[in-house]
């Protein structure tokens, strides 16, 4: 009978499909952010000639469950000279604007329910979906800002006013950087840009086809800066600031800020997958056309691809931070005005004549 009412309700079946849609997502990432956090400690453990996690669990592979526990178990501390309101909001400002983010990206090829028109690997496909990402994880410095003055401490202070001078310095060479890939696909839909790159496999991607190499560098660069991560990582250096921002919260508070560093660092695999390395595309390009169009190949498979190019631009991610030594700040702001800004405008430059060049 409700399958019968939804059937004649097509809008109430939209609905429905997108909230399931939205909700599968959201657990997704969110067990994907906690099974980060283990990759990362067991990685840096193993770089450093030690186990990492292993007691919880086979393998330590319950470890982020047990963090999660105790996060949520410690008491949850609030000083008496913070700005309250700002001070507990500027932690879910963090976390949903890096959660947000996720909607835009499409996870597979565009598969749609019958007679629906939802896309079962995409939670919003909209035509500019590279703008609303980028405006969304800018708007996600807001938290970083609002804790460290909310939170009535020096320390904190000091670090929000790290992130937000650095989100501008490394934004404007981020965002330039995205110029030359939106150029070749003539667009900035995501979905778009994917297929513009699905012709010949892994010569079709922007990152070796394209010749944004040295795009992707500045992307690389300027993505470690925004996500605040190793050698960037000055808003919380424990060398200088004790926790930086985030030094007055415990509890679940912490937990938020600690969830949305690492949501926007898959965010930037994601993003970095879709525009330089053929997001869901195979690198073999239609080699395996041949084999059927079975769900297998059109829908798991394309999915397999994208996980597998997001889980190796993760472990980039690490291996850099357990190898690479911080930045001084005088050091991080001259690398992004004096160095990265420069070459990604000649980089635009550079794309334009070859654009006009070939075509």
């Amino acid at each position: 009978m409700i399958q019968a009412q939804l059937q004649a309700h097509p809008f109430v079946l939209f609905i429905v499909l997108s909230i399931v849609k939205i909700a599968v997502v959201l657990v997704i990432t969110l067990t994907a952010v906690a099974y980060t956090v283990l990759l990362e400690r067991k990685v840096l453990g193993r770089l450093q000639n030690r186990w990492g996690p292993s007691r919880v669990g086979p393998f330590g592979l319950l470890q982020p469950l047990a963090d999660g526990i105790k996060l949520f178990l410690k008491e949850d501390m609030m000083p008496l000279a913070v700005e309250r309101p700002l001070f507990v909001a500027a932690p879910i400002i963090a976390l949903s604007c890096a959660l947000v983010s996720i909607s835009m990206v499409p996870f597979g090829t565009r598969t749609l329910v019958a007679g629906t028109g939802v896309d079962i690997f995409q939670v919003a496909d909209i035509n500019i979906g590279l703008l609303v990402i980028l405006g969304i994880t800018s708007i996600g410095v807001y938290g970083i800002a609002l804790s460290g003055w909310s939170s009535n401490n020096k320390y904190s202070l000091f670090g929000s006013l790290r992130a937000t001078a650095q989100m501008i310095s490394y934004e404007l060479a981020l965002g330039l950087s995205l110029v030359g890939v939106v150029m070749r696909a003539q667009s900035l839909s995501l979905r778009q840009i994917v297929n513009s790159q699905s012709e010949h496999g892994i010569w079709s991607w922007n990152i070796f086809g394209g010749l944004q190499i040295v795009a992707f560098f500045i992307y690389l660069m300027a993505a470690y800066a925004e996500t605040n991560r190793s050698p960037f990582d000055l808003p919380e250096a424990e060398s200088e600031l004790v926790a930086g921002y985030h030094t007055e919260y415990s509890s679940m508070k912490f937990a938020m800020f600690f969830m949305a560093e690492y949501a926007n660092m898959i965010t930037v695999a994601c993003v970095a997958t879709l525009l330089f390395f053929g997001g869901a595309g195979s690198p073999f390009g239609h080699l395996f056309d041949h084999f059927g169009n079975g769900w297998f190949i059109s829908a798991a498979l394309p999915v397999f691809w994208f996980v597998a190019k997001v889980f190796a631009f993760l472990l980039l991610y690490i291996w850099v931070r357990g190898t690479v030594p911080r930045f001084r700040y005088d050091q991080l702001m001259g690398f992004g005005w004096k160095f990265l800004l420069p070459v990604a405008m000649l980089n635009i430059l550079a794309t334009a004549l070859a654009l006009a060049y070939h075509g």
